[in-house]
Order: C-alpha cells, then structure tokens, then sequence
C-alpha cells in the first residue's frame, strides 16, 4: 500500500493565500490524498482548525522563517516565532519532536533560500530536505536540492507549495504508510516523488491574495 502526501500548503492564515481550512481538506479528499501537512507561515492555526475537520487526514506543520532560511516542519505541538537562528529553530522543533525538512533551499527568486554555508551547517540536524517544490520557477533549483540531498546522505521532501487550491497535490510525497513522526523518518527512505512544475502564472494568486487582503 502507498500513501500520496501533501508535504507543503497554505492557508488563509500565510498572508499570500486565500484559503479557507474547510475548503483545503475537502480539495484534498477530492483529489485523493490520504494525508495533508498545511504548512503556514509562522503559525499552526489553519493547520489546527483543518485538523478539528478532519484529524486522521491533516498533520498540523509550519514553514518558519529563521534568520538563514526557511525551516519546513511536520507534525509540529507548539508554534515556532520566525526570526530566530536556525540552529535555535531547530532545537526547538526537537524540543516537540518535530520531523525538520528544508523548504526550497536554493530557489534564489524567494525569500527564505539558504547560502549554502548555513545550509551545510545545519545538514546534520534535520530529517529531510525539500527536493521538489512545484513552485520553483526553473527546475534547476530542485536539482540543486536534490544533489543536495544526496551528498549528505539526506531523503528528500516534495510538495505543491499550494497556496490556491487548484495547486494542491501537484506535487506529491509516495510513501508507505505511516501514523507518527516516528514512522515517518522509519519510512521516509522509501519515499518516491510525483509531480511536476506549477506554471509562473501561480504566483500570481499569491500576489492578488496580498493585494486583496491589504485593501481589505
């Protein structure tokens, strides 16, 4: 048996998007995911109210912005403030124990991408890293991250990056199945990724959802 996992979305709750819990765990029942990791930034609370929707199939989680880069982070107990060093974001996480991955490392057209120094120097203390995300603009920079991945001995994370709903799924995590964080880093060797780029046009919903919520 295979699981498809959403590594890697949005909710209302990140200010680029306009999605509401409810519809984000119907879209993914739609589209045949057996689990979803909402990922917001710097907050758990879509993932929360997503979760009271529907426990079995949301894994509350979070993309947090560290003074290096971002952190990407499943089944996450308490929420991380952003802007802290990344090695005390991490501490933090293992704290609650948290599965740590690395969001789109070396996209350089977003904030958040990692020199690669700081990237090196964490490697050694998180569980995965993001090697595809459907939202890089040029797949070089997933390449990037997977070779990445393979020299440290790293499995690798993918993920839509949804922050519409038309996006969720695009990209997929196929793991065997699992019901803990430490299931996951047992299986997360044997994940396989599916999917494919997002069109540059996409960006554009995260754009209109600022836009939308700055003019009220």
């Amino acid at each position: 048996m295979t699981w498809q996992i959403e590594t890697h979305c949005h909710t209302f709750v990140s200010e680029d998007s306009l999605v509401r819990p409810g519809d984000l765990v119907a879209a993914a029942r739609r589209k045949s995911l057996d689990r979803v990791v909402i990922t917001d930034h710097n907050s758990i609370t879509g993932a929360l109210a997503a979760q009271a929707i529907d426990p079995e199939l949301v894994i509350v989680g979070e993309e947090i912005m560290t003074r290096q880069g971002e952190i990407l982070a499943f089944f996450v107990q308490e929420q991380v403030p952003p802007g802290l060093e990344a090695l005390q974001t991490i501490q933090i996480l293992r704290q609650q124990g948290a599965f740590i991955s690395v969001s789109h490392p070396f996209d350089l057209l977003r904030g958040g991408y990692w020199e690669l120094h700081d990237l090196e120097a964490i490697a050694p203390l998180v569980d995965a890293v993001e090697v595809f995300n459907a939202r890089c603009m040029q797949s070089g920079y997933n390449e990037q991250a997977q070779t990445f991945a393979r020299l440290h001995d790293l499995p690798g994370t993918a993920g839509s990056d949804a922050h519409a709903l038309f996006e969720l799924g695009r990209a997929r995590l196929l793991t065997p199945p699992f019901k803990d964080v430490d299931e996951l880093r047992s299986v997360i060797r044997q994940a396989q990724v599916q999917g494919r780029l997002s069109s540059p046009w996409v960006h554009l919903a995260s754009r209109y959802a600022v836009w939308r919520k700055r003019l009220g």
